[in-house]
């Protein structure tokens, strides 16, 4: 028997969490003996897809502002009607070549709205598809808040027409979907939860720090960063400082972040054995973002969170404050953000135990493929 092909549809816009999760998600499929095809849409991030995974690159858009509210193109120029058109196709070309048995796509219709000039034809293609691909949306656990009257309910609505399922990938007990989608109810019979997609367990690490503030993908968080290197030079200098600023951080704030820095301070742009790297840590300071909570939750490392709030965005504030309300991290604000405030933050987590084990689902990937193997099963009974 062929191996059931799965296109998995994952566009990142500004940071790098999307395709990390997918990446993830897409190795778990692999293994479990899935023909995985990857769709990417947002600027090439080494490491992710994994090596080995197949993999269509559709020409790059990324967000023309922090609010999500514009495309651009991999030079920044706004994404006119003929390039957005040539997507669409090429994305069209992908979908009918690979044949897939099932369809995830990742975000969409929870979030990612403006790709919906390429989304919902590929919606028609799947409905008109021979045999009919199962369709599944792959959605985090908590959702942007504050959205426009009217979005619930056309999202509502798109699962009911077109989802087979929603894989919600979260743990029930941590958050729920309903928390940030109130009209989760409507849509119960769809929903899946997976636990967190977090990584498997890390080796221990090749070298040690003992603080480790990292800014995820870098398109933001350079204030972080500076202020995780002023603090440092006000803290003894025996303690061993990693910044990681991320693979988009722009070259003149990389720049300008490697001037004067403190001898005890390392800074770089990724590492790929960041999860190693905070087994070995005493304490992270980072945003919130779901990746890197992922990683946190598999370590004893003490966690510092700054939740990105830029334009109103509230999923890192929620998913911070329960992680807090569990004990297992402390917060700053991102606005007002000052290297006194980390220093004393930081200072504080180092005076404290390590922290207690996690006892949240965290099999998220692996989790995933079982559920898209049943739902095979099932359009075969």
């Amino acid at each position: 028997m062929t191996a059931p092909r799965i296109f998995f549809y994952v566009q990142h816009l500004l940071g790098i969490g999307h395709i990390a999760r997918a990446s993830r998600i897409a190795n778990a499929l692999v293994k479990d003996g899935f023909d995985v095809t990857v769709v990417t849409g947002g600027l090439p991030v080494p490491g992710f897809p994994a090596e080995g995974i197949k993999t269509v690159a559709l020409p790059a858009v990324v967000a023309s502002n922090a609010g999500f509210s514009g495309l651009a193109d991999a030079d920044g120029r706004p994404a006119g009607e003929e390039f957005l058109n040539a997507r669409r196709e090429r994305l069209l070309e992908a979908f009918h070549a690979a044949r897939p048995d099932v369809v995830i796509i990742e975000a969409f219709p929870f979030g990612r709205r403006q790709m919906r000039f390429e989304l919902l034809p590929l919606l028609a293609a799947i409905e008109k598809a021979e045999p009919r691909p199962k369709l599944v949306s792959s959605v985090r656990d908590i959702l942007q808040e504050n959205r426009k009257a009217g979005r619930d309910a056309e999202t509502v609505a798109l699962v009911k027409e077109h989802f087979d399922a929603v894989l919600v990938h979260g743990d029930p007990g941590f958050v729920r979907l309903e928390d940030t989608f109130p009209l989760t109810p409507e849509i119960a019979d769809r929903l899946r939860y997976t636990g967190l997609v977090a990584p498997p367990p890390a080796p221990e690490p090749i070298e040690t720090f003992d603080i480790i503030a990292s800014a995820g993908g870098g398109a933001v968080g350079a204030e972080l960063i500076a202020a995780a290197k002023q603090a440092a030079a006000m803290l003894p200098d025996d303690l061993r400082w990693l910044l990681i600023s991320g693979p988009n951080l722009p070259e003149a704030d990389f720049a300008a972040l490697s001037r004067d820095a403190p001898a005890n301070v390392t800074l770089v742009r990724f590492r790929r054995d960041f999860p190693s790297l905070l087994r070995g840590a005493k304490v992270s300071i980072s945003q919130a973002g779901y990746n890197t909570v992922g990683d946190l939750l598999r370590t004893q490392c003490r966690a510092i969170l700054i939740p990105f709030v830029a334009d109103g965005e509230t999923e890192q504030t929620v998913r911070a404050e329960r992680l807090q309300a569990l004990d297992l991290a402390d917060i700053l604000p991102e606005k007002g953000l000052t290297s006194g405030h980390l220093k004393e933050a930081v200072e504080k987590a180092l005076a404290a135990p390590r922290r207690r084990s996690v006892l949240l689902d965290l099999a998220g990937a692996e989790k995933t493929a079982g559920i898209i193997r049943s739902l095979i099963a099932e359009s075969l009974a």
